[in-house]
């Protein structure tokens, strides 16, 4: 897996303006979460104000971080982003081992499961591309149209971005824009045709805070203080997955305009324009429907049966024609972005040498290709999902790492030039990095499932790293 020394006779070309770095950070957000997970929030929260605090801690969370990767990403406006800040600030082992479990998991994993959901939505308009058919059995493994189509997608939008940046930006433009009108529409005419009878049960401030497990059924179970904490962390396992990927953008940096200003800025617009529509989405949520009717709806598909209550039987169609449209734009951007990670390890000598090679339209196009691979045989084996439910948890590590490495490089490099410094600093770095400490705390003691299995794809890097750079060191 060394680099060879070959000159490349292609670079990245800047061409994403700052819309287009902020269409990739929101497009990357919003794929087929805000649809769904609020389901899980309410059954584990039981009330308004704990399912609004859970998704209004996400949203300050994220913010708070990519305001915080602004001085990182001005500081290294480099193809990698994350991946270069961790090595800058610690080792090459650390960012290795963030690289290893963003292209084994994080990455293909996640395309894999927004490309599934797509082919699942899809099935609403089609039926032949039900999960529920089986179009090839293998024995150990049987394979549906909705898996095969998920294929398909992540085969045509590789394809589209191996053809240059221009051709992905085009997408990511216009389907961001129309997802975000559409959840837009859907939360004005919810809340024109919301039931006040609904809105004053589910926001009575005599039962608003009161915390306990709804079950489906209706039945409610008390907590303990202690155990209320411990479901607040894993409702935010479902919000924590549905506001990740704000990060893309600093991963194609080389390939945007003045990307000390625009990188940050479009983290920081971004992440406040997906933030405000994740919880109006929920108020609106909350004003057509019942708690009961939140925690039991089919599947967790609180959007279809939101929308089944303000557009009748047509609310279906509307709604898988708009998951369609989120999850196909959320998907070029994750598959956009994550080649420049890997050709960031390349150009280490910590990945195929291939990777590190740009084509013609000075895209890494092999990369490209073996993530699509990777993520194709996620969607293939069904396991993506939850996996991506364990690896929240590794998710919010690197990211409490990676703020950490800002007090590291204002130590080490005092005098670096800095475009941009973290706002709040050193206040909201330092209150990000105590409440990732306490949500990973907390699912470590409560939800041990959601955390070693992602710990384990972790470790399993660091031989992995070592048998590369023995190889390196004979080279």
């Amino acid at each position: 897996m060394s680099v060879e020394t070959v000159p490349e006779k292609t670079a990245f070309k800047p061409s994403l303006g700052l819309v287009d770095a902020t269409m990739l950070v929101a497009g990357s957000m919003i794929g087929s979460g805000i649809f769904i997970v609020s389901a899980d929030i309410t059954r584990n929260t039981g009330s308004v104000g704990w399912l609004m605090f859970v998704w209004l801690i996400t949203g300050f969370m994220t913010l708070t971080a990519a305001l915080s990767y602004g001085e990182l990403s001005a500081m290294f406006p480099k193809a990698g982003g994350q991946y270069i800040y961790l090595k800058e600030a610690y080792n090459p082992l650390i960012s290795f081992l963030y690289g290893w479990s963003f292209f084994t998991v994080i990455q293909t994993a996640t395309i894999a499961a927004v490309a599934v959901a797509f082919a699942k939505f899809t099935a609403y308009l089609l039926p032949q591309f039900s999960e529920d058919i089986v179009a090839l059995d293998l024995g150990f493994l049987q394979i549906t149209p909705a898996q095969l189509l998920s294929i398909v997608v992540i085969v045509l939008l590789t394809f589209i971005n191996t053809r240059g940046v221009n051709s992905g930006k085009i997408i990511q433009t216009t389907f961001t824009l129309t997802k975000l009108l559409s959840l837009l529409g859907l939360i004005v005419f919810g809340l024109l045709f919301m039931k006040p009878e609904i809105w004053a049960a589910n926001w009575d401030s005599a039962t608003m805070w009161d915390m306990h497990k709804l079950n489906v059924d209706g039945s409610i179970a008390s907590y303990t203080t202690i155990a209320a904490f411990g479901a607040i962390a894993a409702s935010m396992v479902g919000s924590i997955f549905s506001s990740d990927s704000w990060n893309n953008v600093t991963f194609i940096a080389g390939e945007i305009k003045n990307p000390q200003r625009n990188i940050g800025l479009s983290l920081a617009l971004g992440t406040i324009i997906v933030t405000v529509i994740y919880l109006l989405t929920n108020v609106m949520y909350t004003g057509v429907l019942s708690l009961q009717e939140i925690a039991a709806s089919d599947k967790d598909r609180v959007a279809v049966t939101a929308s089944h209550v303000i557009f009748g039987t047509s609310g279906t169609i509307i709604i898988a024609v708009m998951i369609m449209i989120s999850t196909f734009g959320c998907n070029n951007g994750l598959i956009m972005s994550g080649a420049r990670v890997y050709y960031s390890m390349a150009k280490d000598g910590l990945f195929f040498s291939k990777v590190g090679q740009l084509n013609k339209n000075s895209v890494p196009e092999f990369g490209l290709w073996i993530q699509c691979v990777i993520a194709s045989l996620w969607a293939l084996s069904g396991k993506y999902g939850n996996l991506l439910d364990m690896i929240s948890f590794v998710v919010v590590v690197f990211y409490m790492l990676t703020i950490v490495g800002i007090f590291i490089l204002r130590k080490k490099r005092p005098n670096a030039d800095r475009p941009y410094k973290a706002f709040g600093y050193p206040f909201l770095p330092i209150i990000y990095i105590v409440m990732g400490l306490a949500f990973c705390i907390l699912l470590i003691i409560y939800k041990p499932e959601y955390t070693w299995p992602g710990l384990i794809i972790v470790l399993l890097g660091i031989p992995v790293y070592y048998i590369i750079a023995k190889k390196e060191i004979k080279a």
